[in-house]
């Protein structure tokens, strides 16, 4: 099954939490105890989401971590795909030793 670019999840934040909610990457830092810096490079999607920003972000938006790791997640693996392309790999199987 072919997978679209996902969007980084630093947008998704944008989108769907700061500007509904009218929120500023200052506040959001504030909230979640960390440097402006930090939120304004996930935002921007120079750094992902982290167990930890997961955790926060959780928190702070009453999600789940499991939901900013999974976007995390997804936006890496497609990612990786582009990188790599069609690998050209056997699967492995089982041998019976030799006797």
């Amino acid at each position: 099954m072919e997978m679209h670019n996902p969007a980084h999840p630093g947008e998704i934040l944008k989108e769907l939490c700061l500007i509904p909610l009218n929120l500023t990457v200052t506040e959001v830092a504030q909230t979640l105890g960390v440097a402006r810096k930090t939120v304004s490079e996930l935002v921007n999607g120079k750094a992902g989401v982290s167990p930890e920003m997961a955790i926060r972000l959780s928190k702070a938006f009453r999600t789940t971590p499991v939901f900013w790791m999974n976007l995390q997640l997804q936006y890496d693996l497609w990612h990786a795909q582009q990188k790599i392309g069609d690998l050209q790999i056997e699967p492995l199987t089982h041998t019976a030793p030799a006797t």
